[in-house]
């Protein structure tokens, strides 16, 4: 039985979080997005207390499970606070900034998407390291047909996950992705029915939890780390070697193959 969730230390000053649901576990952390009056878009204090949460994550690694509430992951920006923006504003990268910092969180991060994952909520989950999907999941970047472009990490995120050529039927022609294109272009790991799509991302995040934490904090390290290889690999490989996780667990499994032999 998992231990008892608490709320998050590090939220902003107005006391709790008010576009977040957030339970802490002693493995990982689970952030539900939650503005069902406007399909979860994905506001200024939204990407405030979503800082927040990094913050508690970079002091504390833990695995993050974001996911959305009410059938929706996130419909997209808060349209009347892009339309108050201004250059000025676009030159802070205020999405931008904050979906670079969840993607390099320490540990790995999985989004939970069911419903619409659109504009700034599909750039939300590019940044994930991974993503499972409910049947009616939808990614789309529409943000051409209002006069802006994805600039929050999906002109170069979404080329990278699915390839140049379905990026650009996204990003250009407006194709929208359902569950069943998600998982052909590998953009998420499974489609799973809706009531079940928590459990079978708590089933992963379990497969994971049951590695070496610094195993997986390198590994990610190390794949996110492009054009600095081989050392990189060599310098991950030479601190795990050194860790005593790493002997106890290949002494058992070394144990475990002598008692069947």
């Amino acid at each position: 039985m998992s231990a008892p969730s608490t709320e998050i230390s590090g939220a902003p000053e107005t006391g709790g979080y008010e576009t977040l649901l957030v339970e802490e576990r002693p493995d990982r952390v689970i952030v539900t997005l939650h503005r069902p009056e406007s399909r979860n878009a994905i506001s200024g204090l939204m990407i405030r207390e979503l800082h927040a949460v990094c913050d508690q994550l970079e002091q504390n690694p833990k695995l993050l499970l974001l996911t959305g509430h009410g059938g929706v992951f996130a419909g997209g920006a808060d349209i009347a606070e892009l339309l108050a923006r201004g250059r000025d504003e676009a030159l802070q990268g205020i999405n931008s900034r904050l979906f670079q910092r969840v993607r390099r969180l320490p540990m790995p991060t999985l989004a939970a998407v069911d419903g619409w994952a659109l504009g700034g909520g599909a750039e939300l989950s590019y940044a994930c390291d991974l993503r499972i999907a409910g049947p009616d999941a939808v990614f789309g970047n529409p943000e051409p047909g209002l006069g802006i472009l994805a600039a929050a990490g999906a002109c170069w995120r979404l080329p990278e996950l699915v390839g140049e050529s379905v990026a650009k039927q996204v990003l250009l022609a407006g194709r929208n992705l359902d569950a069943a294109a998600a998982l052909a272009a590998g953009l998420v790991i499974d489609v799973v029915p809706a009531e079940k799509l928590l459990d079978e991302a708590h089933a992963l995040l379990d497969r994971m939890a049951r590695s070496s934490a610094t195993a997986l904090r390198l590994t990610k390290l190390v794949v996110d780390s492009p054009g600095a290889h081989p050392i990189a690999d060599d310098l991950a490989q030479a601190v795990l070697f050194e860790g005593q996780d790493k002997r106890d667990r290949m002494t058992r499994f070394l144990e475990k193959r002598s008692s069947r032999a």
